[in-house]
């Protein structure tokens, strides 16, 4: 909460005027009882008409001024709820941003989408409640309790008992439900996690016939929230009956002490109703509390769980201060580089040594699992390693800044990912100052040009979600010439080419081999035919560097990459 105060400081002016305005409603709204009672006890009971004009326009003046003064405490939570929630949107999204992937792997996707969109929106409901009902219902029971005093203190003993009464309701359901809320969102986040994976992969489900399993695994993981929500339902609903039993129970004494009370002459029957009226206002407020409580118990687990992905550290810290980079130097280096990431038993990568001079080619190869991914995630500093140090242009990527880092490297990801907009603003991703020449130029060498060209919009053709309204091996050519647009120092393809034809792959190689000299390209690839020009190449097994030198090196001193080479030799010469 004390992160949530933080917020608030910036609407401290609407975080005062919002209660405040609904403090002055309470405030009228205590005045009500009183003149309905001056009207039936003076107005009608003495026969003045003048009094009971009075009383009437002074209740008119005392409605219009509260339902004002309703609308302005309105307008300053709604302002302050809303302003708080986008600040915490835009900081949430900032600190994921700043998160580094081994973070990010830990918390998980499915969390985050949670995080930051139904318990913002569960906070920012209890925030806006909170400001024009938190002062507001205490004051008017404890003011109704006070006015009934005022009235006849006798009677209004059963005014104590019976908010005693219903605050021990209150406070216990609390206790039971604020709990059963946080299991909720945990649950729920099972739960988005098992729908974003039905999403993604429809496809993959439909192609082995799953649909019926994923249903039934669906509807167990549904059952099960469904479950616990309505045992917490249960509870909760327990607070609108219990508190208007007890309320109501209070209004019974009452008329019954109230009934004694006029029959002794000790009261009068305008007294009665406005004691009745007061204890008919608590009752009111109380429920509206009873709902704030269950609003806020919900807003305060899910506010905890914001602040866990605000409190979660970053693992890894840049430097602020530039550092400079010789181009005379090798363009990446690993020295002894071991790399384990979080939670697993093993080390993906271990001990891995090798040196590459700028403007080289370099392919790596490996089975599944090898570490090819991890080793290149290393070089633009997605994770840090574990062990020993990794150098581009002679400088420890630990030493440089993120700016400089990214600058330096771009990256072709396995998985081609292209976002909602048109190609131009996917190709202006890594350089926003590109020219329309520049970005042809990367579609040029990326093989892309030709099907951009026959789109009638050309550069501007829109860009679906995740690139939908292209094929495969397009995305994957579209993200290629995104990197190559960037006209970064390094350059890194991830099996960025597993998509294409062996046509369209060689015009690929032969476009990249024309950098040679200006960009330092690390290619990984399941094919050798699309190594074997590579300056070097890294074999990799288990995590471990078995082999590294040119194709002819490796068939001659390698056996691992001569049997992978020889697999793929066998298969391309009977195609």
């Amino acid at each position: 909460m004390n992160r949530l105060r933080a917020y608030l400081k910036s609407y401290r002016r609407e975080s005062i005027l919002a209660p405040a305005f609904k403090m002055l409603e309470a405030l009228f709204d205590l005045f009500v009882p009183l003149i309905v009672a001056r009207m039936i006890n003076v107005g009608i009971g003495e026969s003045s008409p003048a009094v009971i004009k009075q009383c009437f326009f002074l209740l008119l003046a005392l409605a219009l001024t509260g339902l004002v003064c309703s609308f302005a405490a309105q307008y300053f939570a709604a302002r302050a709820a809303t302003g708080c929630a986008a600040r915490m949107r835009r900081d949430l999204i900032a600190h994921i941003y700043a998160l580094d992937a081994s973070r990010l792997d830990a918390i998980g996707e499915d969390t985050l989408i949670t995080r930051m969109t139904g318990d913002i929106n569960q906070v920012q409901n209890g925030l806006n409640l909170f400001l024009r009902l938190f002062l507001r219902s205490p004051f008017i029971v404890f003011g109704a309790m006070i006015m009934a005093f005022a009235v006849n203190a006798r009677v209004s003993v059963i005014f104590v008992f019976t908010i005693l009464l219903l605050s021990v309701i209150v406070f216990t359901l609390m206790k039971r439900t604020s709990p059963m809320y946080r299991r909720i969102q945990a649950v729920l986040d099972k739960l988005t996690l098992h729908t974003r994976e039905n999403l993604s992969g429809v496809r993959v489900i439909r192609a082995f016939g799953r649909e019926e399993d994923e249903k039934r695994a669906f509807s167990a993981s549904n059952a099960s929230l469904t479950a616990l929500q309505n045992v917490t339902g249960k509870l909760s609903a327990l607070m609108n009956p219990l508190t208007y039993a007890a309320v109501n129970l209070g209004i019974v004494a009452v008329l019954y002490a109230g009934g004694r009370g006029v029959n002794a002459g000790a009261l009068k029957s305008g007294d009665v109703v406005a004691l009745v009226n007061y204890m008919s206002q608590i009752l009111v407020e109380l429920i509206k509390l009873a709902n704030l409580i269950v609003t806020l118990s919900r807003a305060g687990a899910s506010m905890s769980r914001v602040a866990a992905v605000l409190d979660t550290e970053p693992g890894m810290d840049f430097p602020e201060m530039e550092q400079s980079c010789s181009e005379t130097d090798a363009a990446v280096e690993f020295d002894n580089v071991s790399f384990k990431y979080g939670g697993a038993g093993a080390e993906s990568l271990t001990d891995v040594t090798f040196s590459v001079s700028a403007g080289s080619t370099v392919g790596v190869i490996g089975g599944t699992g090898s570490g090819k991914t991890t080793l290149v995630s290393l070089i633009n500093r997605m994770y840090d390693a574990s062990a020993g140090e990794v150098r581009l242009f002679g400088v420890p990527v630990r030493e440089m800044t993120k700016s400089r880092v990214r600058g330096l490297v771009a990256v072709v990801p396995q998985k081609a990912q292209l976002f909602s907009g048109t190609v131009r603003s996917n190709l202006l991703m890594g350089n926003r100052t590109a020219a329309d020449v520049e970005l042809w130029d990367a579609l040029e060498k990326a093989q892309a040009a030709e099907f951009v060209r026959a789109k009638p919009l050309g550069l501007d053709e829109k860009v679906s979600q995740g690139g939908r309204n292209f094929s495969g091996g397009q995305r994957q050519r579209l993200t290629i010439a995104r990197a190559l647009a960037k006209n970064a120092s390094v350059l890194i393809l991830d099996d960025s080419a597993s998509a294409l034809d062996f046509a369209t792959d060689a015009a690929l190689r032969k476009a990249l081999n024309a950098l040679h000299g200006r960009v330092t390209a690390f290619i990984v690839s399941q094919r050798t035919s699309s190594l074997r020009h590579a300056d070097m190449i890294l074999v990799l097994e288990d995590g471990r560097l078995i082999g590294k030198g040119t194709h002819a090196e490796l068939l001659e001193r390698c056996p691992v990459y001569r049997e992978i080479h020889e697999s793929q030799y066998r298969k391309e010469d009977a195609e």
